[in-house]
């Protein structure tokens, strides 16, 4: 049961405990946007399409919420959010962003 889960001390596990202490329901799927940042146009493109070639929601913006990355772009998956789950789908993120020069800039769901 999700409430006797213990999560790891780091950002995901912190966010995680929040949710369940909230009374969110942690073993309910649900779509969980996941954001990563870029500086230009062209990388956003490359990203995007890499992750709706492989099916997933993509939507990007310019929102200068980061100065240096001012695109975000948001990739939605549909999960139970467990700590390795999401943070094992970060890492795919990261690992396609980096050799464009983004990086993860967090992820976020409503509530259950």
């Amino acid at each position: 049961m999700a409430s006797d889960v213990d999560f790891p001390d780091d950002e995901n596990g912190d966010v995680l405990r929040r949710m369940r202490e909230s009374g969110d329901n942690l073993s309910v799927a649900r779509d969980i946007d996941f954001t990563v940042v870029f500086a230009t146009r062209d990388q956003v493109q490359e990203f995007g399409d890499h992750f709706h070639d492989l099916g997933y929601r993509v939507s990007a913006k310019q929102s200068g919420c980061v100065a240096d990355l001012p695109w975000d772009v948001v990739v939605v998956k549909n999960m139970v959010p467990t700590h390795a789950a999401i943070t094992a789908f970060e890492a795919e993120l990261q690992s396609v962003a980096a050799p464009l020069g983004g990086r993860n800039d967090g992820w976020g769901c409503f509530e259950q």
